[in-house]
């Protein structure tokens, strides 16, 4: 089926009201682009700030619009003579609402450029000397003389691209060995359970607050050939819920992953010892330079000791353990 893309310009102080008389109307099947919801988003997620993606945010400067989907078929020229005339219509009635141009464009998509397209961004990426992020639906070169870690790129944080998990998955290339059991703390894609079951781990498990992770952490390691006998997701918050994670805190590890963010694991810090023998290395990512001092405070406050950094990109990754 071929579909109709119809783009109406508008502006952030009135697109509110321009998003309710298209619904209103009959036309709900649409998508808002605008910098002020996205940076309004922002706010009321301060918590998330370190993991925005920048050029999701460059692509939104400035914008204020609507994308409308329409089946191309034969009731098409009529429902855009409709659509027309609503515009028209709403800049009549609502002079004064900053509904901006309300100017229409249009284009033509396929069935399978929604499906399908998007899969072109996503290339195998190779990390340090042995990994390689591999999207499911490709196969890697057998030249390749690397460890596949086969993911569905999905909503879920956690697809090899950013630099924070890079240099978690760089320590887990230097830190496994084979036999490991490993902590994942905020698991998201699965991405770091995946790598060190892959390197040899015996078995890891992936702690994520939101539910949706846990489902996808699973097929992820599914794809990988990795089932329940080697990894374990669970929903749940090891600050807040530790009853509920009893069992989780029923046991020490050998690795501890953390590539979440600073306002996460300065509170998580202080939880971190009871997972934590002498000869337990935590690996923590999803910090920024700038906030580093905090984090480090944070840590070392709960009885750990730094030692290894790493920084990429603004980012930093590092390396702690007990004691002295």
């Amino acid at each position: 089926m071929e579909w109709l893309e119809l783009t109406i310009d508008s502006a952030s102080r009135g697109i509110g009201l321009l998003e309710a008389e298209l619904t209103l109307n009959g036309f709900d099947s649409f998508i808002i682009d605008d910098e002020a919801e996205f940076h309004t988003f922002l706010e009321t997620n301060r918590d998330y700030w370190d993991i925005v993606d920048e050029d999701l945010e460059k692509s939104l400067d400035g914008v204020s619009r609507i994308r409308l989907y329409l089946a191309d078929g034969p009731d098409a020229p009529e429902e855009i003579a409709r659509l027309r005339e609503l515009l028209a219509g709403l800049l009549t009635a609502w002079p004064e609402a900053g509904l901006g141009t309300l100017a229409l464009s249009m284009a033509n998509v396929r069935d399978e450029d929604w499906e399908n397209n998007w899969k072109q961004y996503y290339q195998p990426i190779p990390i340090g000397q042995r990994l390689l992020v591999v999207p499911k639906w490709m196969e890697p070169d057998p030249v390749e003389a690397r460890i596949p870690v086969f993911l569905d790129p999905g909503m879920i944080f956690g697809t090899g691209a950013h630099a924070s998990t890079q240099m978690c998955m760089l320590r887990l290339e230097e830190l496994i060995r084979g036999g490991e059991e490993v902590l994942d703390l905020g698991s998201g894609s699965g991405i770091l359970s995946i790598t060190a079951l892959r390197l040899g781990a015996a078995h890891a498990t992936g702690v994520d607050v939101d539910p949706k992770a846990e489902d996808i952490a699973r097929e992820n390691a599914a794809i990988n050939g990795l089932g329940a006998d080697r990894f374990t997701a669970v929903t749940g918050n090891v600050i807040t819920g530790q009853e509920a994670l009893a069992e989780l805190f029923s046991k020490t590890y050998d690795v501890v992953c953390m590539n979440i963010f600073a306002d996460v694991i300065i509170p998580m810090a202080a939880v971190l010892p009871r997972f934590m023998t002498e000869k337990t290395k935590v690996i923590c990512s999803g910090v920024l330079e700038s906030r580093y001092d905090e984090v480090r405070a944070a840590i070392e406050a709960a009885g750990l000791r730094i030692t290894f950094l790493q920084t990429m990109n603004d980012w930093c990754c590092f390396t702690a353990v007990k004691g002295e």
